[in-house]
């Protein structure tokens, strides 16, 4: 019993000493650590965060990076044709040897006595008389512009790059529907611009337009968030034309006149629009077309050297309710093939593929390809999928019964 007595203090003793040695290896060991960070941060215990690089990039230094690195394939495009030049000269009065005004007024006194300016021309000379913006998407000079930038047959187009070098350019091929156009200049390993994916735009999302503003500023960058999507507009040209817009992506980045054709550009730097017009009496409303549409357009070029559209050869109407009643319809839904106001305006165009197809005025096409047609899946857009030569199956509501029939889509002329 005395034995464990003398054994306890002994042991504590012990535990003790131990702990006293642990803690001053412990103690040393940290000692040391510190010292180490110490020296290694130039005598700052805190570890040196500011010499590291920050993962966390503002939205302003992401602009700057995209437009920075973005900018050189961007192009304006100049616009010049062959103009009379006129030259005034004089001719003298065809009065003044009238013999009935020199009786009242003798020779050198008539009134009618002086010289008379005219114009004729002189030779021609080139004038700038419009421009654009344009983008480079292949490394081998394909530029992406709108139609309406270089719809002058008869004009000359130059592409003055980024970097001030003049380039003459050729209008590739023209979009029939869409406001696209693409030009070609000869020259390769130029930078390109990538192109996103419109259909995953938000609204909200920053957006950045760089345009030849106005025809004199090159490269003029705005920015913006997107407004809206799939807008429907009306664009005049200014000069009487008129052409509607649908499904167009809205922006309150600044678009002015010599923007058309520029790049509407994400955060990324990728294209997803392409500016082509804005709103007259109002602020920061502009338009661009989604890129989308013009992806179709450039692989058509490159595999085939033209843009072409699918074309069924009808006029119709999609059938809701209130058309169901006025008609006398049997059903709610389809496309109605109907005939215009006019009376060029025929139901079917002649020697269409719906005309070889055997499709009729008053036939109503309920399904393509097994898919119901109506206000959300109209006609026109489930065509627009498809390529010339594709064969799709339409279903056909004709003098009360249901058929089906297979038609050859021809082309867009």
């Amino acid at each position: 019993m005395n034995n464990q007595k003398n054994k306890k203090p002994q042991f504590i003793a012990l535990i003790v000493a131990v702990s006293f040695i642990t803690s001053v290896i412990t103690g040393f060991i940290a000692g040391g650590l510190i010292s180490y960070n110490i020296l290694k941060n130039n005598g700052s215990l805190m570890p040196d965060l500011a010499g590291q690089k920050s993962q966390v990039v503002t939205q302003e230094e992401q602009v700057v990076k995209v437009v920075k690195e973005q900018s050189p394939a961007v192009v304006s495009i100049i616009v010049t044709k062959d103009l009379p030049v006129l030259e005034q000269y004089f001719e003298q009065s065809p009065f003044s040897d009238d013999p009935f005004f020199r009786q009242f007024f003798g020779g050198d006194v008539s009134p009618f006595n002086f010289q008379v300016p005219q114009y004729r021309q002189k030779g021609t000379e080139k004038k700038e008389i419009g421009g654009g913006t344009g983008f480079i998407v292949s490394q081998d000079g394909m530029i992406l512009t709108n139609k309406h930038v270089v719809s002058d047959t008869e004009a000359e187009y130059t592409v003055l790059t980024n970097d001030g070098e003049k380039i003459s350019a050729k209008v590739l091929a023209i979009d029939p529907i869409q406001d696209i156009a693409i030009l070609k200049i000869e020259k390769n390993n130029l930078p390109v611009l990538s192109l996103g994916d419109s259909d995953q735009i938000q609204i909200g999302q920053t957006a950045i337009a760089i345009g030849n503003a106005l025809g004199e500023f090159r490269n003029t960058v705005s920015t913006g968030v997107i407004s809206g999507l799939k807008r429907s507009i009306i664009a005049s040209s200014g000069f009487g034309q008129t052409e509607e817009l649908a499904e167009v992506i809205q922006t309150d980045a600044a678009i002015n006149p010599g923007n058309s054709g520029g790049p509407l550009l994400n955060l990324s730097g990728e294209v997803i629009g392409i500016n082509v017009a804005m709103a007259q009496g109002a602020e920061n409303i502009g338009f661009s077309l989604p890129i989308n549409l013009a992806k179709k357009d450039l692989e058509q070029v490159k595999k085939d050297g033209k843009i072409s559209y699918p074309f069924l050869g009808i006029r119709y109407v999609i059938i809701d309710q209130d058309i169901q009643k006025t008609n006398n319809l049997s059903v709610d839904y389809g496309a109605l093939v109907v005939r215009g106001s006019n009376v060029n305006e025929l139901a079917v165009v002649p020697g269409s593929a719906a005309d070889k197809a055997g499709i009729v005025e008053n036939d109503i096409i309920l399904e393509a390809d097994g898919k119901k047609i109506d206000s959300k899946n109209p006609l026109s857009e489930f065509i627009a999928k498809y390529k010339v030569g594709d064969t799709i199956t339409l279903k056909i509501l004709h003098k009360g019964e249901e058929k089906t029939v297979k038609v050859i889509l021809g082309e867009w002329k």
